[in-house]
């Protein structure tokens, strides 16, 4: 194996490592305080055993993540010196916006988790809610300097040289406000999802109901809507890529030929040499109307740059449709929760809809691995978009697949350990009987 695929097969694999832990150090925080809002209310104990069970897996979770997200800081480093080079004067204020997020939350949850009794009601609950804001502003800041890299801006390049540097042109590129729509909302939708589908599995098995009911309820109050936004904000990402990825765009439906009315093809197997997609289904005139509004638009294709700078097929495509499968199950799933809700129905009394909230636990995070190889595989063979090769920025270092596996057995141990303790706080969940209790404290 090369070099460049040992870095990118290492890099690759950090990132989707990490980039669980950072989407739900986004969106548990927001679980956590809103059982904490509604205990405070209503006095229910289910309501404060969740808040603190939640807050001590934002921990468990933060931790991790902060150990994963220091190794990429250093992989940057050590595997990709050309791009650091290049980018670094450009992209360094989102990173180190990220660092103080960062650190902001650290402090606000070390608060929340120590200080129930050591500062008041109001303090703490605020202390929660700056916890899920600097999560939610620390995901916002990396995505930006990615967004950069697909939609680079803020600086000049003359002959070959970066100058002129414009942080704040850097940070405002084209690509930031999609890309951050489109992440921030997969964080709370994946997140909430998830959490909602395990408790929804613990009442299928008969497991405590009242303090399941209750897990569910909020973390749908959180997925759900997320869910049923994330089409949208993904139609918004389409055109974006029309005007300023449009090769991307080709990949992710596969369309070789450039041409007015083109079609969305969902499924199949594109074939580069053959220049089509085998078993896939054609909806006319679909992509033009999705990229441009206009169902006669002219779309651009593959064919309108040389082979050598085709992003990786099959791979973009399949999994482009993997990640909007995923995405219109979860929506699908959230508009039969709103409407539940709505007739004030009992949910541990559907068991199809608790089956169906299992079967839509993991696909939150399946979309978020599938959309991040779209974004990262669809960019290739540029790591800049236009400005710098994916080749031209990776280090020659011996013994890379080596170190490799080395990462992945140690992601490995770190995912059991997680397991383990997220299992003791979720998992074994208190007898409850479901009656409203008053607690001290509560309604302050």
């Amino acid at each position: 194996m090369t070099d460049l695929a040992a870095a990118r097969v290492q890099m690759g694999m950090s990132l989707a490592f990490h980039i669980i832990f950072a989407v739900v150090g986004i969106a548990m925080p927001v679980l956590m305080v809103v059982a904490e809002r509604r205990w405070r209310r209503s006095g229910d104990p289910v309501h404060l055993d969740l808040a603190k069970r939640w807050a001590r897996g934002t921990a468990i979770l933060f931790a991790v993540g902060a150990v994963s997200g220091t190794v990429l800081s250093f992989e940057l480093g050590l595997l990709w010196p050309g791009f650091m080079r290049v980018a670094g004067p450009i992209i360094g204020m989102p990173f180190s916006l990220e660092g103080f997020a960062f650190f902001t939350e650290a402090i606000f949850l070390g608060i929340y988790l120590y200080g129930w009794e050591r500062v008041s009601p109001r303090a703490h609950l605020s202390a929660g809610v700056l916890v899920a804001v600097s999560g939610a502003l620390s995901g916002v800041f990396v995505v930006i300097a990615n967004a950069w890299m697909n939609a680079p801006a803020g600086f000049d390049f003359v002959d070959g040289q970066i100058t002129n540097v414009r942080p704040l042109a850097a940070m405002a590129n084209a690509a930031a406000l999609p890309q951050v729509l489109h992440m921030t909302l997969a964080a709370y939708a994946a997140t909430g999802f998830a959490v909602a589908g395990i408790h929804a599995w613990l009442m299928v098995r008969g497991r405590n109901a009242s303090f399941h009911r209750h897990a569910l309820t909020i973390a749908l109050t959180v997925g759900a809507p997320a869910a049923v936004l994330q089409p949208l904000s993904g139609d918004f990402a389409a055109t974006h890529l029309a005007h300023h990825q449009p090769v991307k765009l080709a990949a992710m439906e596969a369309l070789f030929e450039t041409r007015s009315g083109a079609p969305l093809t969902l499924g199949g197997w594109p074939v580069a040499a053959e220049r089509r997609t085998r078993f896939g289904l054609e909806v006319p005139y679909g992509l033009s109307l999705l990229a441009f509004r206009d169902p006669t638009a002219v779309v651009q294709g593959l064919d309108s740059v040389p082979p050598e700078l085709w992003p990786a097929l099959p791979a973009v495509h399949l999994s482009f449709d993997l990640m909007v499968a995923c995405g219109t199950y979860m929506a699908l799933v959230a508009l039969w929760a709103a409407w539940l809700a709505r007739k004030k129905a009992d949910l541990s009394a559907r068991r199809g809809f608790l089956w169906a909230t299992v079967l839509a636990a993991p696909l939150g995070f399946v979309a978020i691995e599938a959309g991040w190889m779209v974004t990262e595989l669809g960019r290739q063979p540029w790591v800049i978009y236009g400005v710098l090769r994916t080749a031209d920025a990776v280090t020659p270092m011996p013994g890379q697949m080596w170190r490799t596996g080395v990462f992945a057995l140690i992601y490995v141990f770190l995912a059991v350990v997680v397991a383990v303790l997220l299992s003791r706080q979720i998992v074994r969940s208190p007898m409850y009987t479901g009656e409203h209790r008053g607690v001290p404290g509560a309604g302050r």
